[in-house]
């Protein structure tokens, strides 16, 4: 008899050494101290990201792109005052802006302006835009997948890695109905359909039919439609990931998904039983609060 697969759906991220669960009602998140115990944050979902809006095709991508900008955030600066208590150096949150608006700089210099100057050698071939285009959006593609092959030989970076691996497995360990123990984790692949990185890969992929046929010039234009159209290629490119979460055991959907899973070796690594225990940590976090959640809804 096959066990019972769970209908809630679960996802995460890794953060610097822990997991992030987000859950039903609430965000967990799980941190490895340096003295062995765990450290933990546990946060309510903002009655806006549970609404009506999480559930219109194309607006739901949307909100939760910018959901997960927030949570992840926010995850992202508790796992490093967690990890810099042991040197006593928390981060204030105008060294973490610091932080981010110099990342936000080099992403914007690094995927839109480089990848836009490189392609500019192409204009004109075919008569049209068309050539520049595609070579614009392989290159984009090429300067990513290089980008995470250079920050994966980071050793901090590969630890986080491994920590994205837990994550997976015990998302997979929960959908599957199996109790979330180390030894049944383990059995699960690190590769999971609604990853991330699945995402960031389709939005290039989406993004490279959608701008081959977007005029170039004049300059200012080129600039601001793959501003403004991001926004529309990320809500596309969620309602694809979503669609073959939900539909993984579909062959044509698993052939579909293969680039997706393929990438996903080089942003996910087999963990150590230290890491996915804070994985099933994290998890548990989330599931104890939905199930207090449906308790108390049904108390009322």
């Amino acid at each position: 008899m096959s066990k019972p697969k769970h209908k809630v759906s679960y996802g995460g991220q890794a953060v610097i050494e822990g997991v992030m669960i987000k859950g039903q009602n609430s965000v967990s998140v799980a941190v490895r101290r340096s003295d062995g115990s765990i450290a933990f944050l546990r946060n309510p979902i903002h009655p806006f990201f549970k609404g009506i809006s999480k559930k219109i095709p194309l607006i739901r991508g949307i909100v939760t792109l910018a959901e997960s900008l927030i949570v992840g955030m926010k995850s992202l600066v508790f796992s490093a005052n967690v990890s810099a208590e042991q040197e006593n150096d928390e981060i204030s949150k105008s060294e973490m802006v610091g932080i981010l608006s110099l990342s936000l700089v080099m992403a914007i210099g690094l995927f839109l302006i480089l990848p836009i100057v490189a392609s500019q050698p192409f204009e004109g071939l075919m008569g049209s835009d068309i050539a520049s285009n595609i070579a614009e959006g392989v290159i984009r593609l090429a300067i990513f997948i290089l980008y995470i092959l250079l920050i994966g030989n980071m050793a901090q970076i590969h630890r986080v890695f491994m920590y994205h691996g837990a994550e997976h497995m015990t998302v997979h360990a929960y959908e599957h109905g199996d109790p979330l123990e180390k030894d049944f984790v383990r059995r699960y692949p690190t590769a999971h359909p609604r990853c991330g990185t699945a995402f960031l890969l389709t939005v290039m992929l989406v993004a490279i039919v959608v701008f081959t046929f977007i005029p170039r010039d004049p300059f200012w234009w080129l600039i601001l439609s793959r501003i403004v159209l991001i926004p529309l290629i990320a809500a596309a490119s969620y309602e694809a990931i979503r669609f073959s979460g939900f539909h993984s055991e579909n062959r044509i959907v698993q052939i579909l998904s293969m680039p997706n899973l393929g990438l996903q070796s080089l942003t996910t690594k087999q963990p150590t039983d230290d890491q996915i225990e804070v994985a099933i940590a994290a998890m548990n976090q989330v599931i104890e609060a939905d199930q207090n959640e449906s308790g108390n809804s049904g108390a009322n």
